[in-house]
């Protein structure tokens, strides 16, 4: 089959299923941002960076993935009308809208996408934290207006794949029969238990497996990861643990939600309210890390941290429990998919500073059943989530079975 990728970052979701169906024989292309600057496992060819919307409104949303759509189409036409690639199978995610128009230039092609998650008004992350949100007509209506490019990409759709039955579950039940569940895949030959990790952090200090480490990992430092929450457990912690170190990776900008109303960023705004309650010789805020380097830190960190809104569940949470962490979770809907409390990890109710602290304070000073939770933590991702063994091979069947259906 010949068979395109669209993905303003390419790779992103599809590092390990672009390859492997080019591996089977299969011509694959990748369509992606022309500052994408990520280095690709296939040949790609790259569309116009789309200029930011200048449209104000309840309809900028859509109308600056539309942009990008049109753009993503045009670089489509010009791989038709110039170079003749006509694909069998379009895969792309929907979530900047370039799959929009993608079926006006192939219209035989199956269209195949990546359904990440649907804003909905009740019930998830919109009016969850009432005290950084407001539960308002105008922020549910905010949200219908960002899921008009994510619902029209799921209808145009021959079928979907998302990689959380939470996720999935996104979706209205009209929408939600298109979508297969089946998690991006774990390399657990690579992240894996490591009773030698070490760390050398910026001033020189080194961090070694069996140090009493606490990691918490973000993409960025805000209230969606639950930021805010972390940083007020944090000097409960350190009294009752002094020989404690806190690891914290993750940007200061914003990735999900929005930054303070009165400006800055949700670190400084912490620690502004924390008041130089935190010792800087102990917490370490690293920004963001090389992969190598945060393998290390999940690895040797006898806490990991992660909270989160009821929102995507992070890559970090999955290869924790990979490299057989100890993970103190919050307790909300994606991550219940994965930690059961007492089982392979332990889960705290997501605005509960105190509990989060005492569980951070109990698995830094050995909690007697640490080995068991691990090892169950990892089994769970064995079981499931396993790259080679469950997630990349379903995947490749979920793609191929649609070119059988003609």
């Amino acid at each position: 089959m010949k068979i395109l990728f669209v993905h303003q970052n390419f790779p992103g979701q599809f590092p390990h299923l672009a390859p492997a169906l080019a591996a089977r024989g299969h011509q694959v292309l990748a369509l992606t941002d022309e500052k994408n600057g990520r280095p690709s496992p296939v040949p790609t060819v790259r569309y116009k960076t789309p200029d930011a919307a200048q449209v104000d409104g309840w309809g900028r949303s859509y109308a600056g993935h539309a942009e990008r759509g049109y753009l993503a189409a045009r670089g489509a036409r010009a791989l038709r009308d110039r170079h003749g690639f006509v694909p069998d199978l379009i895969i792309g995610h929907t979530g900047w809208g370039e799959t929009l128009f993608l079926r006006e230039i192939w219209p035989d092609a199956k269209l195949l996408v990546y359904a990440e998650l649907l804003y909905r008004t009740r019930g998830h992350d919109v009016g969850f934290d009432p005290e950084l949100q407001t539960d308002s007509d105008e922020a549910r209506m905010l949200a219908v207006a960002r899921s008009a490019h994510l619902i029209q990409g799921i209808v145009q759709a021959d079928a979907a794949i998302s990689p959380t039955r939470y996720q999935a579950g996104s979706f209205p039940p009209e929408l939600r029969g298109k979508i297969t569940v089946i998690h991006d895949g774990i390399d657990t030959g690579r992240v894996c238990p490591d009773p030698h990790a070490s760390l050398t952090l910026p001033g020189g200090q080194v961090l070694r497996a069996g140090d009493e480490v606490l990691s918490y990992v973000s993409r960025s430092l805000e209230p969606y990861r639950g930021f805010h929450i972390l940083m007020r457990a944090l000097p409960e912690v350190l009294a009752a643990r002094p020989q404690a170190q806190i690891v914290i990776v993750g940007a200061e900008g914003v990735s999900y939600g929005t930054p303070p109303k009165e400006g800055g960023t949700w670190k400084a705004r912490m620690m502004a309210e924390l008041g130089g309650r935190l010792d800087p010789s102990r917490v370490h805020f690293l920004g963001r890390v090389a992969y190598d380097d945060y393998l290390s830190l999940i690895r040797l960190a006898r806490v990991h941290c992660y909270l989160t809104y009821p929102f995507v569940l992070s890559w970090s949470l999955t290869e924790t429990m990979a490299a057989g962490g100890y993970v103190v979770a919050s307790d909300t809907e994606p991550v219940r998919e994965l930690i059961r409390d007492g089982e392979n990890g332990r889960l705290v109710p997501f605005f509960d500073v105190p509990a989060l602290s005492a569980a951070l304070i109990r698995g830094l000073a050995g909690d007697p059943e640490a080995g068991r939770l691990r090892a169950a933590a990892r089994q769970v991702i064995l079981d499931g989530y396993d790259l080679d063994r469950h997630s990349l091979p379903r995947q490749i069947a979920w793609v191929e079975s649609h070119a059988s259906m003609g």
